[in-house]
Order: structure tokens, then C-alpha cells, then sequence
């Protein structure tokens, strides 16, 4: 198993462990409004087991009130976000799968996608993005390298087969308890595969491996032990996401679009899963949808602009409960929106904005042009052919409406849209990405939203 919370013993607690590993990577698990230490976790914790477990409890400990009344439970898993770690015996099952390398596997996936009808015959990937300091091919690498990158994959994979795993546990607990026909599941991933290559990154990316070799054993028999810590890189984040472009972190399909698992529950009217075995839908959809979905299902109405005396957010999804009713007469195709229904989204200088099968994105450069671009998501799910010269009104339509949601939703910025700072000109001279906004979280600008850390360093717009 995992090892519990291992946390190194630093030489110089004054500087280190550094602003990095201080802001990112300590795994904090609280309940009931604290924190929990390592005793309470127990000896070989491994957080996939702790969630399920305890989730299992919850199901377990209701009382008889309790269980006549509707329940709504969350489940998120840190797995299998990086440090890539799970119990060896899983890992072990994997073994020598990815000793071929990231092109093979992306290769294979595709075949077997299009095999299965998940993904057209004609779909055109979007080509490999690899800038700077990263990794441009697997053959590049040395056979040490190279085997150190495919154990990393196999820790990855343990990783999500432990989660299935869990999931199935608790599943199972609610087949037993003769609870799951009644029960409405979805499952799905937070955002596209993880693409991070923090060794490459310009500034800070020596820090960070001097850090890691110096207080964690990445030897190859020890990667995925509690007290190693690696990530996988953008090669083989691009295997998991193609057809589509790029990875976590941008707006383009292959950071945004993921996988979607819908069971429902005894009360909606849909006869075809339950006749062949479920069925599967291209059918644009977003995690603003699910808030109206649950609200629906439970009987309720969401109270509009305030909630007791204080303003909140309107909903900006849909429900799919009259969608999944109908399930048995739509095909593949089959909207869940109407043509016009319009989302936008942003994060870390990205952008994009769909409506129907039209989608304008924003790339930030290296990665992409960091220009608006425009797609026919149907007809090309890799966004590999820009529209935008030769549908100049769609194109115009689009950013209109980029215009409208931006103002509403308030979006702080696109990568480029304000001045860099200039070095030597703050209160604080930036030393590193992690002290500069415009590198490093890329989308800070507006005085108002500005974080009061960065106040002086961040230019008014």
C-alpha cells in the first residue's frame, strides 16, 4: 500500500520546501470543519480507499428517518491527479503496457475509439503540441528515460483502476441495500488529462527537480510509493485526449471534453437502456447542466437571484430530465440544447464559446496562436481546420457573443490582453513564475479582482 502522508523533513524549514510545493501539492483531508492527521487516517491510508470507505459509512450510519428521505451524495477522488501514486499490486498489473510510448498508445486508442464508434472513421486528430523545454519524442529519450516514463503510466493506470475499483464498492453497497435502481449515478472527469511538464518549465523548472531529487526516491522500482513524486508529461496527455487538442488547463476539447456516465433511476420513463445495455450520445452538455438536473429530479426549484437575504447566481444550465425520458426515441444526434443555447469558459488565459455545433477558441501562444479561432466541432472534434476566414459572419456572430458573456459572467482576461509587468518596476521584483502573475496564473489585470498579494505587481488595466 500507499504510505501515509509522507512529508520529507526539510534541512532548511526557512526556504523550503519552496512556494511550489507549499501551494500545490500537500494533500490536506478534513472533516467536520478540520483537518485530519496521520493517526486518524491510519497505517497505508491510500485516499481512493479512505473516500470510498467513508462514503460507504455515510450509506451505512443513516438513520431509519433517514432512509426514507431522498440523499444526495458526492464522491470526488484526488486520483489520478498527480503524485502518481497507488498500491504496487495494482500497479503491477500494467506492467510493460506502455513500454512502446506515448505515440503507440495515442495510435492504438485511436483505432480502438473509431472501432467502437465513440469516435468517427473520418476524424482528424489534432496534431502533438510540444514547445520549450519539453519533450518533443519518445525516441529522443534514453532506454532509462523511457522506462522510467512508462512505470510513471503504470502508476497512472493502478491509479484509475483502484478508483473503479472503489467506485464498485460502493455501487455494490447500493445494490445490496436494495437502494440502486432508485438512485440517479453520474460519473465523469473534472477536465481533460493532465498535461504539466514542470521540469520544462523555464523559470522554476530546476528548483522544482532539484526539490524532488533531493527529498523524494524516483528510482524506477520506487515510483509510485508514497514517497516518490512524478507526473507524466504532455506526450502522454496527448495520448489520452486524441483525437482532440491539447490537455488540462486549456479550453480546447481535449482539456474540456470528457467522458459522461448517467444511470438513472427507476423514475425516468426510458425503456432502451434497460433493453441493450445503455446507449451512447455525442450530445453537447456541461457540468452547469447537473445543478438543474439534481434540482429536477428532487422536486425543487432553484430560488432565482437571492437566497436568504443575500444575491446569488442564476442558473446558466438545463436539465436533462425530459432528455433522458425521451431517450428511447432520439438517435445519437440528438441535441440536448436547442440550436441557439449558448456556453462560454475560460481558464488560465483560455477561452472558448459554443453554440450548437460552432465553437470559437482562444489559444495562448506557445501552445497556439493566441488568437480566436473557429470550429465546426461535428465535423471536426480535433480543431485542426479554422473557419474563421472562410465564415467570417459565424465567426463575427461568435465573438459577439463571447463580448455579451464576458461582460456578463465578468471573464478577468485572455492571455495577452494586458501589459506584461515589467521587471524591477514592482514593490517585489519577480523573481520567478510563481511570483508572476503573467507568467504563472496568466489571466490577473483587473485592479478589482486583483489578489492582495500581487497588489504592485500587477499593472492597472
Amino acid at each position: 500500500m500507499v504510505t501515509t502522508a509522507y512529508e520529507p523533513e526539510y534541512q532548511d524549514p526557512f526556504t523550503e520546501p519552496g512556494r511550489f510545493f507549499e501551494t500545490a501539492t500537500r494533500a490536506l483531508h478534513a472533516e467536520d470543519d478540520r483537518y485530519l492527521n496521520e493517526k486518524e487516517l491510519g497505517e497505508n491510508w491510500y485516499s481512493s480507499d479512505g473516500y470510498a470507505s467513508r462514503m460507504i459509512s455515510y450509506l451505512e450510519n443513516r438513520t431509519e428517518e433517514e432512509r426514507q428521505q431522498p440523499f444526495f451524495a458526492y464522491l470526488p477522488f484526488s486520483a489520478p491527479h498527480w503524485p502518481l501514486q497507488a498500491p504496487k499490486e495494482v500497479c503491477d498489473k500494467y506492467k510493460g503496457l506502455y513500454s512502446d510510448g506515448p505515440e503507440a498508445l495515442r495510435q492504438k486508442r485511436l483505432e480502438r475509439l473509431k472501432a467502437m464508434g465513440l469516435v468517427s472513421r473520418d476524424a482528424v486528430a489534432h496534431p502533438v503540441v510540444t514547445t520549450g523545454n519539453e519533450v518533443k519524442n519518445w525516441e529522443s529519450l534514453d532506454a532509462e528515460t523511457q522506462a522510467a516514463s512508462a512505470r510513471a503510466m503504470e502508476v497512472y493506470a493502478g491509479m484509475v483502476d483502484r478508483m473503479d475499483w472503489n467506485i464498485g464498492r460502493v455501487i455494490e453497497h447500493l445494490r445490496k441495500s436494495g437502494e440502486l435502481d432508485n438512485t440517479f449515478v453520474m460519473f465523469m472527469s473534472d477536465n481533460g488529462a493532465e498535461g504539466a511538464s514542470y521540469e520544462a518549465s523555464p523559470l522554476v523548472g530546476d528548483s522544482i527537480m532539484a526539490h524532488v531529487n533531493k527529498y523524494y526516491n524516483n528510482s524506477l522500482d520506487n515510483i509510485g510509493r508514497g514517497n516518490s513524486f512524478v507526473w507524466y508529461g504532455p506526450l502522454w496527455a496527448q495520448a489520452a485526449t486524441a483525437p482532440s487538442r491539447l490537455y488540462k488547463m486549456f479550453s480546447t476539447e481535449g482539456g474540456c471534453r470528457v467522458p459522461l456516465v448517467v444511470k438513472p433511476h427507476s423514475g425516468i420513463n426510458n425503456q432502451r437502456g434497460n433493453a441493450d445495455g445503455g446507449v451512447i450520445t455525442d450530445a453537447f452538455c456541461t457540468v452547469m447542466d447537473i445543478v438543474p438536473t439534481v434540482l429536477e429530479l428532487a422536486g425543487l426549484k432553484h430560488p432565482g437571484t437571492e437566497y436568504n437575504g443575500r444575491k446569488i447566481a442564476s442558473l446558466r444550465g438545463h436539465s436533462w430530465k425530459s432528455y433522458l425520458e425521451s431517450a428511447s426515441g432520439w438517435s445519437r444526434k440528438s441535441p440536448i440544447h436547442d440550436a441557439d443555447h449558448v456556453a462560454g469558459f475560460e481558464i488560465a488565459g483560455s477561452g472558448a464559446l459554443r453554440r450548437g455545433n460552432w465553437k470559437i477558441t482562444f489559444v495562448p501562444a506557445p501552445k497556439g496562436p493566441q488568437r480566436w479561432e473557429l470550429f465546426n466541432i461535428e465535423a471536426d472534434p480535433g480543431e485542426t481546420n479554422d473557419l474563421s476566414k472562410e465564415e467570417p459572419e459565424m465567426f463575427k456572430e461568435m465573438l459577439a457573443l463571447w463580448e455579451e458573456y464576458r461582460k456578463e459572467v465578468g471573464v478577468v482576461g485572455l492571455a495577452g490582453e494586458y501589459p506584461r509587468a515589467v521587471q524591477g518596476a514592482q514593490k517585489t521584483t519577480i523573481k520567478d513564475e510563481m511570483e508572476d502573475p503573467y507568467a504563472w496564473i496568466k489571466y490577473i489585470g483587473r485592479p478589482e479582482v486583483t489578489p492582495k498579494e500581487l497588489v504592485g505587481i500587477v499593472p492597472s488595466a
